[in-house]
């Protein structure tokens, strides 16, 4: 019996250093723990250190120099733009209907030669809407589009 206790307490004593150790791992990572928060609160507290700005003024006039210069090019940019719409639009003003280039991609001409439109001198409205009613909403204003840009309709 004697043999017995003194087993049971070999194993109880041995199961008690375990358990010992294995608090002394948890208390410790507990600590490493408990200083990584409070190291993460500090910065997040919301303290902010003073914030020191130098400004370049020597820079910002360069800069500000830049700036009208580049806004003057843009506005003697867009008066030559404006300049030469005003130039063209005179231009087709006085150019003759009969004289301007009618261009018309050849599926455009094609598909209308289908419906009975074989001049594109003059097309009439009602003739070029019933000849489009077959297509899809898309592309009657695609072949619209071209012919303006042709010029075949006005």
């Amino acid at each position: 019996m004697e043999s017995q206790t003194g087993e049971y307490m070999a194993a109880l004593n041995d199961s008690m250093q375990r358990m010992e150790a294995r608090l002394e791992a948890a208390a410790s990572l507990f600590e490493r723990a408990a200083s990584l928060l409070e190291e993460r609160e500090s910065s997040m507290s919301g303290e902010v250190r003073k914030i020191v700005a130098a400004v370049e003024t020597g820079r910002e006039a360069e800069l500000q120099k830049k700036l009208e210069a580049a806004e003057h090019e843009i506005a003697e940019l867009r008066a030559q733009i404006d300049a030469q719409s005003e130039a063209r639009s005179e231009a087709k003003s006085e150019a003759r209907p009969e004289t301007a280039r009618r261009t018309v991609p050849a599926s455009t001409a094609q598909f209308l030669a289908k419906q009975g439109i074989s001049t594109l001198e003059s097309v009439e409205a009602g003739a070029l809407d019933a000849a489009l009613t077959g297509l899809s909403l898309e592309q009657r204003i695609a072949v619209k589009a071209q012919l303006l840009r042709a010029g075949v309709v006005s």
